[in-house]
């Protein structure tokens, strides 16, 4: 496959992924904070198209009877799987209210995809709902990284001289950082007691503004390089000011670098929200973040038993694989 067409493909797998997080509460068949006590870590609902009177075009599932010993299908009664229902409200992007959702079940039926939890909150619903959380807080701190690199690197280059010199003495001392242990403790210093929306942003402006030294000497090094170009002399020569230079002649040659560090940011800083979170210092509950929701599996018994809760780091798994792949697509590209 060529690269542009590789490039073309994975941004639209990351599209199509992004477009699901966003629109979680219309897919998510509950809400993620619905608990139903008498379903804690019920295994995946198995979706069936057959019974023993013969194969049905609509979907249906068995409810799930769970005692001490566990939960088992009750094939007495089938619950057909209903499409485009009235449910639980939502909003999308916070300003849309809604209760339509794709697809949902009578009472007292549960559909869970993915199982459920401890509480019997539907894993599938909260998979989607901590997406919604963990990719933004990746695109968001991305965003706050590669503007101040942008804007550190772009000056530092392009005026040199002793504002080169500290900029990038103050880089060095970042790069020297032990980036995990350094996050993790500014965040244990931050207050701990805030709203879950405080929670977000605190993470997200912690982990953005440490992350910068790195993309901010690459931008550097192509601003160096194209402050020098002949077309630049001459657009200077011809009375051009600093910043008709930057926009129309050096930041240009810097595009195909952030995005290249975007790419590889982005599941960096998805994966240390996951990390924080896991830890307690990240989003709480009972809002799902893909990290709050592997810190259940810290416990053995648990991780060996209900190897349905690992769904979020297979989602952590995959949206990395796919950022690294566009990652060095674009640098293929660019390169």
């Amino acid at each position: 496959m060529r690269t542009k067409a590789r490039v073309r493909f994975l941004v639209f797998l990351l599209v199509a992924l992004h477009i699901l997080a966003v629109i979680a509460g219309f897919i998510s068949p509950y809400d993620a904070k619905e608990q139903d006590r008498s379903h804690p870590y019920a295994s995946p609902t198995r979706v069936r198209f057959a019974d023993e009177s013969g194969f049905h075009f609509r979907p249906f599932v068995y409810t799930s009877v769970c005692d001490f010993e566990g939960c088992r299908e009750d094939r007495t009664q089938e619950y057909p799987i209903h499409f485009i229902v009235t449910g639980p409200s939502y909003s999308i992007l916070g300003i849309f209210k809604w209760d339509y959702h794709l697809f949902g079940i009578d009472r007292p039926a549960r559909i869970a995809l993915l199982g459920t939890d401890a509480f019997g909150r539907d894993e599938f619903s909260r998979v989607l709902y901590g997406g919604q959380i963990s990719l933004a807080a990746g695109l968001l701190a991305t965003l706050i990284t590669l503007t101040v690199a942008a804007i550190i690197g772009t000056i530092s280059g392009f005026y040199g001289g002793w504002i080169d010199e500290a900029l990038m003495g103050v880089s060095e001392l970042f790069l020297s950082l032990p980036w995990l242990y350094f996050l993790i403790g500014v965040r244990a210093f931050l207050p701990l007691h805030v709203s879950p929306i405080g929670t977000f942003f605190l993470l997200v402006g912690v982990i953005g503004l440490i992350g910068w030294a790195r993309p901010a000497r690459l931008v550097r090094g192509v601003v160096l390089s194209a402050r020098t170009c002949n077309y630049v002399a001459a657009a200077r020569g011809f009375g051009g000011s600093d910043i008709y230079l930057l926009w129309r002649h050096v930041l240009p040659g810097t595009y195909g670098v952030l995005l290249t560090q975007a790419a590889l940011l982005i599941p960096l800083y998805i994966a240390a929200e996951a990390t924080l979170s896991f830890f307690g210092l990240g989003v709480s509950e009972p809002v799902p973040s893909w990290g709050n929701m592997l810190a259940t599996l810290q416990h053995y018994n648990v991780l060996v038993s209900y190897g349905w809760l690992l769904a979020p780091a297979m989602a952590l798994v995959i949206t990395s694989v796919i950022y690294g792949l566009l990652a060095d697509a674009l640098h293929s590209r660019f390169s």
